[in-house]
């Protein structure tokens, strides 16, 4: 008999925001924190998407809400309301192609401009 919370009973719940060039990997990161799966074979996000996943954490459940987005230039229209409420956002570049190193700045300004200001920021 399972003893555990249902899927939608939490103590807590946080949302991340990933942010960065397309094909950096950031729905594999999505994809391996919330299902542990990886693809080789991922397509660029187109708009939004978001996973969940509950953690057990000092006898409380997190439910971390995982948000990616398509790191492509026509999406930027949605950034507000992308960033709407997240504590925290994860800039992803790839370390093999060197512009979207370039472009982490680009991507800080825009975390600055539209996220609150309590945000924890990282860079992956």
């Amino acid at each position: 008999m399972a003893t555990g919370k249902a899927d939608d009973e939490y103590d807590y719940l946080f949302k991340v925001v990933l942010i960065g060039d397309s094909g950096v990997g950031k729905s594999n990161l999505l994809s391996r924190f919330t299902r542990n799966e990886f693809s080789l074979e991922s397509k660029s996000t187109i708009g939004v998407e978001f996973a969940t996943k509950s953690i057990q954490a000092e006898g409380k459940t997190i439910k971390a809400q995982i948000w990616d987005t398509a790191g492509q230039e026509r999406y930027r229209a949605i950034t507000s309301a992308y960033y709407r409420g997240a504590v925290g956002a994860l800039l992803v570049y790839d370390i093999t192609k060197h512009p979207t190193f370039e472009n982490v700045e680009r991507w800080l300004k825009e975390l600055r401009d539209h996220a609150d200001a309590n945000t924890v920021r990282r860079a992956c």
